[in-house]
């Protein structure tokens, strides 16, 4: 009877593991969280932001609907975009990103599309 109590004693109580090993686990939860989602999604952010504000006159973009075009003139929050030879657009300045055949120019990482 002597044994089974000095074992019980040198095992430490198992609650107390058990709650240790649930917070260590909460804890990986958020840093993966934080490696695989909001980490690469605010990187992607600051890149976007600091094309918007290195846009020029001339650069080819792409709206937020799809429709690509060229900027002629860049005002504090708006953009003029032609589309076309006698069509001009104006469009909000967080509405632009940088077109496809520009970041493959530029060594950007794109997927390739098989279709």
């Amino acid at each position: 009877m002597l044994n089974f109590i000095l074992l019980q004693q040198a095992a430490g109580d198992p609650a107390q593991g058990s709650g240790m090993m649930s917070i260590l686990m909460i804890v990986a939860l958020i840093a993966i969280f934080y490696f695989f989602m909001i980490r690469p999604q605010s990187k992607k952010q600051k890149e976007i932001k600091k094309f918007r504000d290195a846009m020029q006159k001339g650069d080819k973009v792409t709206t937020a609907g799809g429709i690509h075009g060229k900027i002629k003139e860049i005002k504090e929050n708006v953009i003029i975009l032609q589309i076309d030879d006698n069509v001009k657009i104006t469009i909000d300045k967080a509405m632009v990103y940088p077109s496809a055949s520009d970041a493959v120019e530029s060594g950007a990482d794109i997927k390739n599309n098989p279709n």
